[in-house]
């Protein structure tokens, strides 16, 4: 937000400078990320000033030159060579001083030198208006008719001095200084200064020739709607003045009526509409919601397709504006226009912020309506402009002020208590310091005790709420700054820091699966609804309400289609070797409430190894992936997992499940063909979701360590033949089961399914690690392990032991 200093000035005295003023604002949270200089010249006129011409001889040497000695009050006369037609001695002129910089209209800026022409020495430019950037003539010097004294600088005789500008990093909850009225406001309680609103006396009803009814349809989106006419305006450039005005603070000038708007809304913070008052059907303008698909042209000339919440400006007959936001090419003031209505309104910020995000469109008047302007200034507003457009582009006010407002916005009544103000604050500073600054941002006190203070916040403070809010606008005109540390700190409250620390945890593990060369990805928690209607996901989907794109209307219930597209991406680059990590969120809709929830998921695709000539590139399997998985399990101290199949997935085609204590901690498998497609990756896609927060939950931050064995391990194999649907964790289970205290580990080396056996069953090559950690085991307790074993895999999983 752009702030002049001048502007400013005008609304409340204050003899500081720019920089301090701007060091004031960003105490006061009004952060003033810079302060420019705007000049309405380019250059500022900088070094150019006004002279004298003392003597004008022609050039001996060029006929169409003339040496002059110029008087530009730096003591000698200068020597300038000039080349206009109409110099003479006696004339007071525009005079470019040597080392000063010139801005010709039209032209690229020059630097003046002493120099020779033609022989003869010049020590600057005397300057025709094209010269100097103010006009467009050619056609000679400027002579002007001032009794200023020589060394003037030009800028002041042109009335062209430079402003300062504030650029302000406006935080979205502080609405009520959006505009040059707003900040006074806080200059008001921020110096001894009173903060003047521009004078609306001179406001006088001509005649009521021209009068428009106003209807309201629908007073929630628009409970107040205000209106006058003026007949008789000639349309046209603005003054000077308004232009400058608007330049500085970074619009351009469109014709007089339509720059008083912008005027009034930077002002004060109103955002108003100029109708063309001939368009107005049936001299009554509507406000209400139309059919949505209606079809509407807007001033920048696209046609835009409503939606049925749409606020509409209508005539009695059809649409003229979208109310809040923009307004119509049909109905817009244009050179023809004699007759205007000028349109004073609060619209709710709800459904300004709902037509904009949907249409894509953001003014001024939306910045500032969906944020919450104040309803109290749509009078005073109407009545500046009013006076403004009769004082730059005439005409006379032909019609009552109208003024719709079935329902009074009304202040907003907070109770502060002064003990706990003080508490928040972190020092005392008194009651009556505390009332003052209140008084000064306009909060009324209705009443007060000992203890209490009952105020009527104004609805232009539209994020002060609760007594919390209003302690934070006395702490930032009170001054941060000026709140004392005390020798001793002490606080009520301390925050509970989980063991281990979650950020610990998951640095620790994002820095594991990195070693093994993932690269993390961070993506966008909104996502696209197409993709979960096209695989029939729809159900407990998280909307977003007020979307910037159709592409973005959803919160992700998966991780899936977010890092499908930066796989596509990638493929599409000719990366086709990927591994990818991300640690994100997921959201859903569960019995009306939004539950939220961390995942860690991984995605590789392409080939593990690349080619070289040691050996060829290795595609990428399932086990790649499902090792590095339960390596991050077992790093978690969840190693002692339940191996499942896994549930119906609408993601996934095959795959297992990791589960512990009932609850399923990971799932992993190939993504469907049909998902990949969908993401026009053509690559088969190996994928795996960790269920994050159950895991940071119950993670045990717990070193377990022991004394080495001093007697060996001993290994034995075993060739079985099972059902082909046996797996081998079901194996490792009857395994663990029969012997606990001796068998360390089960591996299997080997699995055979084949026409060497019988069908419908598969061969399994297992080791079996035996370890007594008391004493060297004999073969005696090894063979009668192996075949206790034996036995129970014969019995319970019907196994054929291959001897």
């Amino acid at each position: 937000m752009l702030i002049s200093y001048d502007w400013l000035k005008q609304l409340i005295h204050t003899d500081k400078t720019a920089e301090e003023i701007g060091t004031l604002l960003t105490g006061a949270g009004l952060e003033v990320e810079g302060i420019h200089t705007f000049d309405v010249v380019q250059g500022g006129l900088e070094g150019i000033v006004i002279g004298e011409v003392l003597t004008c001889e022609r050039h001996p040497d060029a006929d169409r030159l003339s040496i002059t000695t110029v008087d530009i009050g730096a003591g000698e006369p200068s020597q300038i060579v000039c080349g206009a037609p109409n110099v003479a001695a006696g004339q007071k002129v525009v005079v470019a001083t040597v080392n000063s910089t010139l801005y010709p209209a039209g032209g690229e800026p020059f630097k003046i030198k002493k120099s020779k022409i033609r022989g003869a020495a010049s020590e600057g430019m005397i300057c025709a208006e094209d010269e100097i950037g103010i006009g467009t003539s050619h056609e000679g010097i400027m002579v002007l008719d001032t009794d200023l004294p020589n060394g003037t600088p030009a800028a002041e005789f042109f009335g062209l001095g430079s402003d300062k500008v504030f650029e302000i990093g406006l935080t979205p909850n502080r609405a009520d200084a959006a505009s040059h009225f707003g900040v006074a406001r806080d200059l008001q309680a921020l110096l001894d200064a009173k903060a003047q609103l521009p004078d609306t006396d001179a406001f006088k009803v001509n005649n009521t020739s021209r009068p428009v009814a106003v209807e309201i349809q629908n007073t929630d989106a628009c409970p107040r709607y205000a209106g006058l006419t003026v007949s008789g305006v000639n349309v046209g450039p603005s003054p000077e003045w308004l232009q400058k005005r608007l330049r500085a603070i970074g619009l351009s000038p469109i014709n007089n009526v339509v720059d008083v708007t912008n005027f009034v809304l930077h002002e004060l913070g109103q955002p108003l509409h100029a109708f063309d008052a001939d368009k107005i059907k049936g001299d009554k303008i509507v406000v209400k919601n139309v059919e949505a698909g209606t079809i509407f042209k807007t001033l920048d000339g696209v046609e835009r397709k409503l939606n049925a919440t749409d606020l509409m400006i209508c005539n009695a007959e059809e649409p003229m504006a979208i109310g809040g936001v923009f307004g119509g090419e049909d109905s817009g003031v244009s050179e023809a226009t004699t007759s205007i209505f000028i349109e004073s309104a609060y619209f709710s910020p709800s459904s300004v912020r709902r037509t904009g995000m949907a249409h894509g469109l953001k003014t001024d008047a939306s910045f500032r309506f969906e944020r919450g302007t104040d309803p109290n200034m749509v009078i005073t507003a109407l009545k500046r402009a009013a006076l403004l457009v009769q004082e730059v582009a005439g005409g006379e006010v032909s019609s009552e002020i109208v003024d719709v407002y079935p329902q009074p916005i009304q202040n907003h009544e907070v109770k502060l208590n002064i003990a706990r103000a003080h508490t928040l604050i972190g020092q005392h500073i008194g009651v009556e310091r505390i009332k003052s600054i209140l008084t000064d941002l306009g909060i009324e006190i209705t009443s007060e005790t000992e203890t209490d203070l009952t105020l009527s916040v104004p609805p232009f403070k539209v994020d002060v709420t609760r007594e919390a809010d209003v302690v934070e606008e006395i702490l930032r005109i009170y001054g941060f700054n000026n709140i004392e540390m005390s020798e001793n700190l002490a606080t009520t409250f301390l925050a509970k820091f989980p063991s281990p620390y979650a950020e610990d945890v998951t640095e620790t593990i994002a820095g594991y699966i990195a070693a093994n060369g993932f690269h993390e990805i961070i993506t966008n928690s909104i996502t696209n609804s197409n993709y979960y209607q096209a695989i029939g996901e729809t159900a407990n989907l998280v909307q977003v309400v007020n979307y910037n794109s159709e592409d973005l209307d959803v919160l992700r219930k998966s991780m899936v289609f977010s890092g499908l597209e930066v796989l596509r991406r990638n493929i599409n680059r000719r990366q086709r070797d990927l591994k990818l990590f991300e640690l994100g969120k997921v959201y859903e809709l569960q019995e009306g409430d939004y539950k939220e929830s961390r995942r860690l998921s991984l995605y590789m695709t392409g080939n593990v190894t690349a080619e070289s000539w040691k050996q060829p590139s290795i595609k990428t399997a399932f086990h790649d992936l499902a090792g590095v998985v339960q390596n991050v399990l077992r790093k978690l101290n969840a190693g002692d997992f339940e191996v499942q199949k896994l549930a119906e997935n609408p993601y996934m085609r095959q795959g297992i499940a990791y589960a512990k204590n009932g609850t399923v901690i990971a799932e992993l498998g190939m993504l469907d063909t049909a998902i990949t497609r969908l993401m026009e990756v053509k690559e088969q896609v190996w994928y795996a979701e960790l269920n994050w927060d159950y895991l940071l939950k119950k993670y045990k931050d717990k070193l377990v360590a022991e004394e080495l064995s001093k007697f060996p391990e001993v290994r034995r194999d075993l060739s079985l033949v099972v059902d082909k649907h046996l797996s081998f964790d079901e194996l490792k289970k009857v395994a663990f089961r029969v012997e606990r205290k001796l068998l360390q580990d089960v591996n299997v080396f080997d699995v055979y399914e084949g026409d060497k056996i019988e069908a419908g069953k598969k061969a399994y090559a297992l080791s079996f690690t035996l370890q007594d950690k008391q004493q060297t085991l004999t073969d005696k307790v090894i063979d009668s392990t192996m075949n206790r074993l034996m036995q129970q895999f014969e019995k319970q999983l019907g196994a054929f032991i291959r001897k």
